[in-house]
């Protein structure tokens, strides 16, 4: 069953919404998807769904509502892309960051899931970062993340599992960054870095022209191995 919610800021002061996919009997754990650039469209839609079929409530938040709210955009058009890369300009990072920490007390104090995950994409990919530092998330993964270099000052703050999903061939991550990571976060206890070679930004999109078919799967085994070891505790 799908829906979109509403959840409160984390002052009461205002809400927004949130797409909810829900499994078919009590969830296993929750997930908390986040966002590209491209709003709540149908591909982050459609990340959730195919977590609920795997038995997790997931949920995404419109990160963007102060923006323009239940934006959805198409990043193989073009238009569509440049006003995406406005958006991710005109984003405060740090109020997405507490709308997330909002959205995962919302599931657990009003779904009554404690074990809360969450996976971004993209802008997500960094937000996801920014969550495992910053917030009381049980584990994190983010894909293809941006930045994630400027935040490496927030690693030891990092002190529940994450994993990072990093394409060799990012137009928006280059060499130096990637390494910059890798000097950083290798060695972490808690941090786990997987290189897919030869791969561009967005390949684990789940529709369009960026998708990799098989390195989305190989992925998305590899996310799904890590929320069922540090979520459902298998």
């Amino acid at each position: 069953m799908t829906e979109n919610i509403a959840i409160k800021t984390r002052d009461d002061s205002e809400e927004f919404k949130a797409y909810v996919a829900r499994p078919d009997g009590k969830p296993r754990a929750a997930i908390v998807v986040i966002q590209e650039i491209f709003g709540v469209n149908a591909g982050i839609r459609q990340k959730c769904d195919k977590l609920a079929a795997d038995g997790y409530l997931a949920i995404a938040p419109d990160l963007f509502w102060r923006l323009e709210r239940g934006i959805q955009l198409d990043p193989d058009i073009e238009v569509e892309f440049q006003r995406a890369l406005t958006l991710m300009e005109k984003f405060d990072q740090d109020k997405g960051i507490s709308d997330i920490q909002s959205t995962i007390d919302h599931v657990r104090e009003h779904e009554g899931v404690t074990s809360v995950g969450c996976v971004g994409y993209c802008l997500g990919g960094r937000l996801a970062y920014m969550v495992a530092a910053r917030t009381d998330i049980d584990a994190t993964v983010g894909y293809y993340g941006v930045g994630i270099d400027g935040l490496l000052d927030e690693k030891e703050a990092i002190a529940r599992p994450l994993m990072l999903h990093i394409p060799t061939e990012d137009g928006f991550v280059d060499k130096d960054t990637q390494a910059a990571m890798h000097k950083s976060l290798d060695h972490h206890p808690r941090v786990t870095l997987y290189d897919y070679e030869g791969l561009d930004h967005g390949f684990a999109t789940e529709m369009g022209e960026r998708r990799d078919e098989k390195a989305a799967n190989l992925a998305d085994e590899r996310t799904a191995a890590f929320f069922a070891k540090h979520l459902l505790g298998g």
